[in-house]
Order: C-alpha cells, then structure tokens, then sequence
C-alpha cells in the first residue's frame, strides 16, 4: 500500500514525501504541482493521457488544473519515492509578482524534462530532512522551497514574458455560467451532485454544459467536483479535529469506508494516514 512519509502544509500549498506502489486515478489540482522521484524503481506518470517517465534524471511537471493520473507501471514492483510540491500561485505571486501567471495553463509547456543539477542537489536535500523528520522552521521552509521552485520555473517556465494583464483576462473569459456552476459546487461539497440538475441551474442543456465546462477548465464537472471534494478532505485532515466518521459524512460520503477509498485513489495514503504524518505551517504576523 502506497503511503506518505511526511506531509509539510502551509500558506506555500503542500509538500509531500510519498512512497508508492499503488496507480492514483486521474485528477487535478489547483496547485503547481512538481514531481521528482529522489529513490526506488522509475515510474511513470499519465498527463493529459500521455505518459511520461519519472526517474533519476526526469521530473514531470503539471500546469493548474491539469489532468493526470499516476500509473505505477507494475503492482509487484518495488516502492518509488516521491517528492510532490503542490506550490500555491498566490504564494508564489508573493516572492515575484509576475509568478502569480502560475496559475495559467500552460504556465509549464513542457510536461517532461530533464532535471538540472541544482534541483537535484536541493531536492535530494529536502527529502532526506522530510525522511529524518527534521524539524523545519518557518523561515527555512520558505527559503528552501522559494529557491526550489524559482530553479523550476527559471528553467522550465517562460514567466517573464506573462503579466497580470494576461492572467487577470483569462480568468474573466471565464463563461459566467460555468462560473456561477462551479461556485454552487463550492457551496454544497457535502450534497450530491445532480449534474443534470446543476445543467439546468445555469440555463443549460447537460450535453452543452458539459461541452462548455470542459471548454473552459479543460476538466469535466464529475472530475472537478471531485478535485473540490478532495481539498475540503485535506482542510479536514490538517486543520479540524473532526472524526473520521464526521468528515466523511460532511463530505457527503455514504459511509467512512467510501471515503477512505476516495481519498486514497486521489492522494496515494488513507486518510487518517494522511492526519498523523502531516506538519501544518502557520507563520505568525510578525514573520517575513
């Protein structure tokens, strides 16, 4: 069973330490999301159906909202492990400003790339403090994952040629009835999702809403329920002391098992897993 190592949580997004066996089904995240194995077999990764190796030399980089599945290429081959960044936009706008284009598809063109040595260097370094359980401050994880992500997006990413003009304009194209959509989903992650019925809500057909949904967030509206559902459950685990059994009913699962499945088949580590490993980051007011 595929499980997480250590999980570091803050306003930075999420940083994890995963040990897997096990194929996640496909989803996404709000988050940049990058992924270099630091030991174990060579694995793969499936983004936007196309599969792409992550080994020694590869990391694979996911755009916001991106679609992706990871595809552990044998259910008897030995563990690889994982060192995930699920780097926040906004947190990234505010070393650079111009970095909040991160939030963009296509932010990353290229899915599969060679890593450079500096990344290597200071990935390997970030794991192995993950895997002794050293204790991180504040400032040193900002630091740390600052200049991660900076060599990431320097090498791989041509930011400096987005500005917040393109970015702000994307998201105003944004068809407001698939804005209008998503926000009912917001509001009732716990209910059942009737797409027919949320179809209607915005003055659709179902065959138009979803042709126009996935027009606009490149996901369809089952998969994106499911990327909000998943979040909440993080939010759960790291920031409330709710019980297993009342997470899972307010997530609207039918019982705790279903939940524990779900979660699972989106993160790679069962849900009460996910709560013991997790180190949740909170900067006090006075902090940089």
């Amino acid at each position: 069973m595929s499980t997480a190592i250590r999980v570091l949580q803050g306003k930075f997004g999420r940083v994890a330490l995963l040990n897997m066996d096990r194929p996640l089904v496909n989803h996404a995240h709000s988050q940049c999301h990058v992924l270099i194995k630091i030991s174990g077999t060579d694995t793969f990764f499936s983004v936007r159906d196309r599969r792409y190796p992550l080994n020694d030399h590869t990391a694979v980089l996911v755009n916001t909202w991106e679609p992706h599945a990871y595809t552990h290429h044998h259910p008897n081959a030995p563990r690889t492990l994982i060192l995930a960044l699920y780097i926040e936009p906004l947190w990234l706008g505010e070393i650079e400003n111009s970095l909040i284009s991160s939030e963009r598809p296509g932010f990353f063109p290229n899915t599969c790339v060679e890593i450079p040595k500096p990344v290597r260097t200071l990935s390997n370094s970030l794991a192995m403090q993950m895997l002794c359980g050293e204790h991180f401050s504040d400032e040193y994880l900002k630091s740390q994952l600052s200049n991660l992500m900076i060599l990431v997006i320097d090498a791989f990413s041509q930011w400096r040629s987005f500005n917040h003009w393109k970015t702000e304009h994307f998201m105003q194209t944004q068809d407001f009835r698939i804005r209008q959509a998503i926000s009912f989903m917001r509001a009732n992650i716990g209910a059942e999702m009737d797409m027919d019925k949320l179809a209607s809500e915005v003055c659709l057909s179902r065959a138009h809403f979803f042709k126009l949904f996935r027009q606009h967030t490149n996901l369809t509206p089952n998969l994106y329920s499911n990327i909000l559902r998943v979040e909440a459950a993080i939010h759960g685990l790291t920031h409330t002391q709710q019980s297993m059994m009342s997470l899972s009913d307010s997530l609207g699962f039918s019982a705790q098992s279903h939940f524990t499945r779900f979660f699972q088949q989106h993160t790679g580590v069962i849900p009460s897993q996910y709560r013991k490993v997790v180190d949740n980051y909170r900067p006090s007011e006075t902090s940089a």
